[in-house]
């Protein structure tokens, strides 16, 4: 069970993150953009405007001092906006997890769990300190640098290091990688105070595509 207790944190940061993302990247840049990251945020901003749904496959890849080797699983993400999303895991065994508005269901028929965890504040702290905010505001919490990737072709690569204690309890480091033509997620890796990481790998990614309903629903106690 330690792998289950390792994830608790880290499952709701990444949901967290992937449903703030859509807005922390595709937003409105505050007039006078003065680097690359600055232009990522001017270019998306049409994206933003029309963005409603999302669903990509995903490869996550897991390191912890827990773990005797990276543990790699797989699956399906829909994204409902503003408030629905969901991770369907594939392999190695089948779990979901779901935000759907303040709530977090996490079902792993393997483990015989179900649990249903009220959200709201680590909702606000995501608001507060990534959504809708111009890149000048994010630089107050964050250290910033933006490049062309050189181990992801074609993409970009911002790495957001926080600067406030508050952050930094929960993670210690984001880094994001960009398509530079489409200016969707391609990756993100996420690495925690204990130096445990979380990577995922999006592909067939889909924009304002149908969603089956379905994908939201999991199964009642």
């Amino acid at each position: 069970m330690k792998e289950q207790r390792h994830r608790g944190p880290a499952v709701l940061l990444t949901c967290a993150i992937i449903a703030a993302l859509a807005s922390l990247l595709l937003h409105a840049a505050a007039p006078g953009a003065r680097d690359l990251f600055d232009e990522i945020y001017a270019r998306g901003r049409g994206i933003e405007r029309s963005l409603k749904t999302i669903t990509a496959r995903f490869t996550e890849t897991t390191t912890s001092s827990l773990l005797s080797r990276p543990l790699v699983a797989r699956g399906t993400l829909a994204v409902e906006r503003p408030s629905k999303i969901v991770l369907r895991y594939t392999d190695p065994e089948p779990r979901t997890v779901l935000i759907d508005q303040n709530r977090l269901t996490l079902v792993w028929p393997s483990h015989a769990v179900h649990q249903e965890t009220d959200i709201a504040a680590a909702q606000r702290r995501i608001e507060k300190y990534f959504l809708d905010k111009s890149p000048d505001e994010l630089r107050r919490n964050f250290t910033i640098t933006a490049t062309e990737s050189a181990e992801r072709a074609g993409t970009w690569r911002v790495t957001m290091v926080p600067t406030r204690k508050q952050i930094q309890q929960g993670l210690t480091r984001l880094d994001l990688w960009i398509d530079r033509t489409s200016l969707l997620l391609a990756a993100m890796q996420m690495t925690f105070p204990n130096a445990d990481t979380k990577l995922m790998v999006f592909e067939n990614v889909v924009v304002n595509g149908p969603v089956d309903q379905k994908m939201f629903l999991v199964e009642k106690k």
